[in-house]
């Protein structure tokens, strides 16, 4: 079963990359295939918001956090 339709899913993207999501079912969040933040799904509503984000596990930033600190130490 899925979280929210195929059809929302296909339009949503990470607010704060523009990358593609996917559903991780089995927490009710869908995931940033760029950046890895997870966004909560709520009573079949994502919860878009950078707040309400959990960050990526990995080491890395994601690439609008990096150009950001790029452009910050010119």
């Amino acid at each position: 079963m899925s979280l929210i339709k195929k059809e929302l899913l296909d339009i949503l993207a990470c607010p704060a990359d523009k990358g593609d999501l996917r559903e991780i079912e089995n927490i009710s969040r869908l995931e940033c295939l760029k950046c890895g933040r997870k966004y909560p799904v709520r009573e079949g509503i994502p919860v878009m918001l950078l707040d309400e984000a959990e960050a990526p596990i990995a080491e890395g930033k994601c690439e609008a956090e990096q150009g950001k600190d790029l452009k910050d130490n010119m």
